[in-house]
């Protein structure tokens, strides 16, 4: 199953790839450089050094072996939509990261999920200086749907970014069409 990780700039998404993943993880991290200050605004991010330009990519196997999850994490920004909109192809479902301290952020990456038709479960990553939020509150403020699975995780714990990815494709089987018997 071939799963998207995104979310906006600085949110974690690199992070949780690279917690979840079996095998060493394919990702495009450049350092940030003077020409990117106009357009990534790293003031609610302190610290951060380098983007994800490209593709973050990872594999996790469930069950047994039986269920293999591919992972494909985004970039952030929004002047990187055209590979976005490649890595959405064949993509069954996504997990859209989100910081409490900015959820505003999340409404582009929201917006292209829905538009491209896929099943999403949304997910609160934790930070260490987040103020504690109720998830309900998380839900009123990005107006999701009742049916819209919302998971809290910190993206460097393993356990919790697991149970995301459950919720996700559980959400996704219970969006494909069903077989019909013969």
């Amino acid at each position: 199953m071939k799963l998207m990780v995104t979310g906006p700039f600085g949110v974690g998404k690199t992070t949780f790839v690279r917690t979840l993943s079996e095998i060493p993880t394919l990702h495009t991290e450049e350092t940030m450089t003077a020409a990117s200050v106009p357009v990534d605004d790293v003031s609610r991010t302190p610290g951060k050094t380098a983007t994800t330009v490209a593709v973050d990519f990872g594999r996790l196997t469930l069950a047994d072996g039986d269920f293999v999850l591919y992972l494909f994490g985004t970039p952030g920004q929004r002047r990187f939509l055209p590979l976005w909109e490649d890595l959405a192809r064949g993509a069954l479902g996504a997990l859209i990261l989100v910081d409490t301290r900015r959820l505003a952020d999340a409404f582009d990456s929201m917006d292209l999920i829905e538009e491209a038709g896929l099943p999403y479960t949304v997910a609160v990553n934790r930070f260490p200086d987040t103020p504690p939020i109720a998830l309900d509150a998380v839900r009123a403020a990005l107006d999701l749907d009742p049916a819209t699975p919302l998971v809290e995780l910190d993206a460097r714990e393993r356990e919790g970014c697991v149970d995301a990815l459950i919720a996700l494709a559980e959400h996704v089987l219970d969006r494909l069409p069903q077989e019909s018997a013969p």
